[in-house]
């Protein structure tokens, strides 16, 4: 009876809020993120994003990640390392810290995200001469 009401809706709406850390937190979650969302944690990268699961949610907007506090407003899907990528987009289930099979070789470097746009962009060094010269008045 409570389901054709309705009521069940709004007690996942509150459940939501609750999880989300309150009004407040809600009201944050809703600024960074656009949509509030409650999920399990499945876990955390040591870049402090964490990565969430919900099944009650459409396949392909059931795994998400939360960025870190530290980086704000100023996220992007680079940020993410490879490992927990190939999670996100259902390349297998199991995440990085379960998976026996996940290569780690000395060899490897670390993850970097894309500073493209940033003043840490990389800019090359031209050893060449311009083709066309600024004119510098006497």
């Amino acid at each position: 009876m409570a389901k054709f009401f309705g009521v069940d809706k709004v007690v996942r709406f509150f459940q939501i809020v609750r999880d989300n850390g309150g009004i407040r937190g809600s009201l944050r979650a809703l600024y960074r993120r656009d949509e509030l969302k409650s999920g399990t944690l499945i876990g955390e990268d040591k870049y402090g994003n964490r990565y969430f699961e919900n099944n009650m949610h459409f396949y392909g907007r059931n795994r998400w990640v939360e960025y870190a506090d530290h980086v704000g407003l100023d996220y992007n899907a680079s940020q993410v390392p490879p490992e927990w990528f190939g999670w996100l987009h259902y390349k297998t289930d199991l995440p990085p810290y379960k998976d026996p099979s996940r290569p780690n070789y000395k060899w490897m470097l670390d993850h970097t995200e894309n500073m493209t746009g940033t003043r840490d962009a990389y800019m090359p060094y031209s050893t060449t001469r311009p083709k066309i010269e600024a004119w510098k008045p006497k």
